[in-house]
């Protein structure tokens, strides 16, 4: 199907009902427009739309979803599209970690696909980072979207993926989200301003390292340190056994003067703040 007119009055109804079933008149007629403009099927899912907000008039924003498939099927049909061979790059790490929000500790995942222009194939890459996309909800991926905490590789390489293939071909995919991306969207419920100021408050806590970090005073004469949460029992750990023999005074001041991070590292990683809290108690028996 490549133009409204395709569609019969029962299937505008169906899709009406179906896959843009909050939209007002005019949202449904934006809609059916980019279905037509995309030449994408909403009666095969390739593509849909959410409508957020959509109890609060002042607030209300409808999004158009497009499924991976139709992403693909929009870059192939563009005749100059080439897929890589390789599966995505995904980048782990062990600080990135954290049961709740991030089992597997990924960090990022990167996507190339190739786009042939001017006689040659060029190398398109795109990425997409764990926690701009993770929908979270009281500080726990959101259990009701499943794909998140079942693929959760997969979920972030189709964010990747998106970004490759609208970086190719900015025209074509304009406008256009899959619905990994609005996942976190969703989940939170915010206006666009709001998002925008969470986006920047993800950026600022970026820079500092991320928002699983823990202010700590190593009793060393310097400014307090910001550790991150996957980091910081085994830097305590170290501290511990390498000075509960020649400076135990040193230990027992680092316990009373950091009460309060060792409380937010229980509440991080209970397992770790075991380990911390016997150590200690280890060194108190033995003196």
């Amino acid at each position: 199907m490549n133009a409204l007119t395709t569609w019969t009055d029962k299937q505008l109804a169906l899709i009406r009902r179906t896959v843009a079933k909050d939209t007002n008149a005019d949202e449904f007629d934006q809609f059916m427009h980019i279905c037509k403009h995309t030449r994408l099927d909403p009666l095969r899912r390739q593509v849909y739309c959410f409508v957020f907000n959509k109890h609060k008039p002042e607030w209300r924003q409808m999004t158009v979803v497009t499924a991976i498939g139709g992403y693909r099927s929009i870059a192939e049909r563009t005749g100059n599209y080439r897929p890589d061979e390789e599966d995505a790059r995904i980048e782990y790490s062990d600080a990135a970690k954290d049961p709740k929000m991030n089992p597997l500790g990924i960090v990022k995942a990167t996507i190339v696909v190739f786009k042939y222009s001017h006689g040659e194939w060029h190398r398109v890459a795109g990425s997409a980072h764990w926690d701009e996309y993770v929908p979270l909800k009281d500080g726990v991926i959101d259990t009701k979207k499943t794909g998140w905490t079942k693929m959760p590789r997969i979920m972030i390489a189709k964010c990747a993926e998106a970004n490759a293939l609208r970086k190719a071909w900015p025209d074509d995919f304009a406008g256009l989200e899959v619905e990994e991306e609005v996942d976190r969207r969703a989940t939170i419920d915010l206006t666009a301003s709001e998002l925008a100021d969470a986006g920047e408050t993800s950026e600022r806590m970026a820079r500092i390292g991320g928002p699983n970090q823990i202010i700590v005073d190593w009793c060393d004469g310097d400014a307090l340190q910001m550790e991150p949460a996957g980091q910081f029992g085994d830097k305590v750990l170290q501290f511990i056994r390498a000075h509960k023999s020649d400076d135990a005074d040193r230990v027992r001041m680092f316990a009373s003067r950091n009460a309060a991070a060792l409380k937010q590292y229980w509440a991080l990683d209970k397992n770790g703040a075991l380990a911390v809290k016997q150590e200690i108690e280890r060194l108190e028996a033995a003196s």
